[in-house]
């Protein structure tokens, strides 16, 4: 995902869906991406903008300003909205109404090499978003030239670490309890199987 996509250089902002509201249905549903995008990851990026206001941080990028506060006790409320503002936005592009299915050929053997079949790398995918206790991320990433699969609390992100993110897998409650409950597995299955931009991960593999 290019930065503009992500950033605004000195005013935070929510960028555009990659889809209507009513695309990921039935598997996302409308009324869930209407309060998670418009109420949830907007929250986060209007909080942040009250919070960096007059700062040193207020004409940073999010990449930055995570980094500058990450693992900083006096700074957790600005990171925990600014990493939220990022991985949502990279969440909605790691989804896309033609996703599922098998990635692109060179991906797909980039997986292999690792996971040894793309069954074995979703189940990866589908036990860190599963396992992963109270609200956070499953995440496909490219740490140093592995591919791995991670799991991070709240809103904690690979990025961090210095890890660089291929996908996300949200799984705080309000991603999918308006839609499956308290079936998260169920939730987490479906969009693995018809919701996974592959593209995408290629794109950040480039």
């Amino acid at each position: 995902m290019s930065n503009d996509n992500l950033q605004s250089a000195s005013k935070h902002v929510l960028a555009p869906l990659p889809y209507a509201e009513n695309a990921l249905a039935p598997v996302i549903s409308a009324r869930t991406i209407s309060l998670h995008y418009g109420k949830h990851h907007k929250g986060y990026i209007d909080n942040l903008n009250k919070l960096i206001a007059g700062t040193e941080l207020a004409e940073l990028t999010l990449e930055k300003i995570i980094a500058a506060t990450a693992g900083k006790a006096d700074k957790t409320v600005i990171f925990n909205n600014a990493a939220q503002a990022w991985n949502h936005a990279f969440y909605w592009s790691s989804l896309s109404p033609m996703g599922g299915g098998e990635p692109p050929a060179v991906l797909k053997q980039k997986i292999e090499a690792v996971f040894g079949t793309m069954d074995a790398c979703k189940k990866e995918l589908a036990t860190a978003a599963t396992a992963q206790f109270g609200s956070g991320w499953a995440w496909f990433v490219l740490d140093g030239n592995k591919l791995k699969v991670l799991k991070t609390g709240n809103a904690d992100s690979p990025l961090a670490k210095g890890i660089k993110p291929l996908l996300t897998i949200d799984v705080w409650e309000h991603a999918y309890y308006l839609d499956y409950q308290n079936r998260r597995a169920d939730y987490v299955a479906a969009v693995l199987d018809k919701l996974i931009n592959w593209n995408f991960v290629s794109e950040n593999l480039v």
